[in-house]
Formats: structure tokens, C-alpha cells, sequence
């Protein structure tokens, strides 16, 4: 079994975020760089299934520019057996940040094609635009079914049955045909750490590089973009205690949404 993972490189999580001097975009010229959570948990579960199946390849996906490969060395190392990496200007015309989700859907459909693969994964969403539409779009454009919120994979016969998440805690088991496409969630595997002969065998592996294609005419417009703004507020509620406890949790679940 072959297995494309597509993954992508977004800023850490506790990088300080500014606004670019354009207003229509975050500047992103001292940010560090890593790969995006989901799309590790896409990893994960790739090789835990080519682990299971006892034989088969992981080829580890991702468009963008140079630095990209960092992230490309990382899946290697924790067990990836090839990298793809579709080429992308950092900045400007054709770079990541002035494409749409159709057109970055579209790179990666090309190289996914190109591998003939039998089942490809991707994170949930990223977290840096948390669309969580690339995967879904990809699907569409290769022609083949797709299971969002996964957490685990199973082969079973020609095909794989899948656990997803759904509302409330619920969960639905759920058998595909190959070959697919799956957007999986955080959390249903641990995350393995690369080791250091991981990372010395990394080294050795194919990274193969392939040009993007130009850039097509975006579909939608980023406008302005802004930081949130803080806002404090005090409310007093008042009656019995019962009352207070009753409007509390009313608030926190249908407002604050934390219960």
C-alpha cells in the first residue's frame, strides 16, 4: 500500500502575531516554523498503518518554499519514506499566501496523481487558517471518496474502515473502498518523536522537488485583517443562589461555550 500524507508548515503556536504593514495578511519575517499538528497526527497514523500491514510506502507531502524542507526532514525521520516538495515562492505571485484553497488543493492533487497512491491522508485543518477545506477539495479533484474527523484507520479486505468523530462524544465506524482520501483528527494516536537515527537516516532519503504550477486568479479577497480586540465587561447577576447557578451555567454553556 502506498500512503501520501500532505503536510503543512505553519508558525509555531506561541509565535507573536503582527499584522503585515499592508493590513491584508500576518508578517510572518521572524516567524519559527513548524509542522502543522493535525497533519503530524495524519503522519502518525500513515505509519502505523504501513507498521500493522507489514510492508507498503509512506510518501510525505508539501508545497511551499526552501524552508518547508525542515518540516519534509522531520516526517523522514520519524519514519517517512520518501518527500515530495512542490516548489512555492516565499513571497509574491504563486507563493502559498496569495492562493485560495482550490488552487493550493490543486498543487497538491498534481503530486498526489503523480504517485498513483492507494490512500492519502492530511490533517483535520491547520492552524494557522484552520479552513479545513484543503483535504476535502483535494478529494474532489482526484475522483475519490472522503471521511472527515478521523481518528483511527483500519484495513479491512481491499478497503479500510474508519473511526470518526462526530457530536456530543458520539463516534461512527465506517468502511471505504481504496483508493480515498481522509482528513484526521488530533488525538487518536501519540505522537511519535524522531530519533537520532531517524534523523541520520533522513538525510539518506529522497526528497524529491517539483515546480508549482502559476497561480490562478483567486476566488475570494482577504480585506483586512486585524487583531482581536480585548474587551472587559463585569456583570452582576443577582436573585437566590439557585438563580445565580442557573444563569451561570447558561451563560458559560450558551455563551462562553465551555460546558
Amino acid at each position: 500500500m502506498k500512503i501520501v500524507v500532505a503536510v503543512k508548515q505553519v508558525p509555531e503556536r506561541d509565535a507573536v502575531v503582527r499584522v503585515a504593514a499592508d493590513g491584508r495578511g500576518v508578517d510572518e519575517s521572524d516567524a519559527a516554523w513548524t509542522m502543522n499538528e493535525p497533519d503530524a497526527y495524519a503522519l502518525e497514523e500513515a505509519l502505523q498503518l504501513k507498521e500493522r500491514a507489514g510492508d507498503g510506502e509512506v510518501v510525505v507531502l508539501c508545497a511551499g518554499p526552501e524552508r518547508v524542507q525542515s518540516t519534509l526532514r522531520e516526517a523522514l525521520a520519524k519514519g517517512a519514506d520518501r518527500a515530495v516538495h512542490v516548489v512555492t515562492p516565499e513571497s509574491g505571485a504563486g507563493s502559498l499566501g496569495e492562493r485560495d484553497t482550490l488552487d493550493v488543493a490543486r498543487l497538491l492533487a498534481d503530486a498526489v496523481r503523480a504517485e498513483a497512491a492507494d490512500l492519502v491522508l492530511t490533517g483535520l485543518q491547520s492552524d494557522d487558517l484552520g479552513a479545513g477545506q484543503t483535504g476535502v477539495v483535494m478529494a474532489e479533484l482526484l475522483g475519490v471518496p472522503h471521511a472527515t474527523l478521523v481518528l483511527q484507520v483500519e484495513l479491512a479486505g481491499a478497503g479500510i474502515k474508519v473511526k470518526r468523530e462526530l457530536e456530543d462524544g458520539w463516534m461512527q465506524q465506517v468502511e471505504m473502498p481504496l483508493p480515498a482520501l481522509l482528513t484526521v483528527q488530533s488525538g487518536g494516536n501519540r505522537l511519535r518523536y524522531a530519533t537520532l537515527m531517524g534523523i541520520k537516516r533522513a538525510r539518506q532519503k529522497e526528497m524529491r522537488e517539483v515546480e508549482a504550477a502559476a497561480a490562478t486568479k483567486r476566488a475570494d479577497e482577504v480585506v483586512k485583517v486585524s487583531l482581536p480586540v480585548r474587551v472587559k465587561q463585569t456583570e452582576m447577576l443577582t436573585g437566590s443562589a439557585d438563580e445565580i447557578a442557573a444563569k451561570l451555567v447558561e451563560r458559560l454553556k450558551f455563551e462562553v461555550k465551555v460546558l
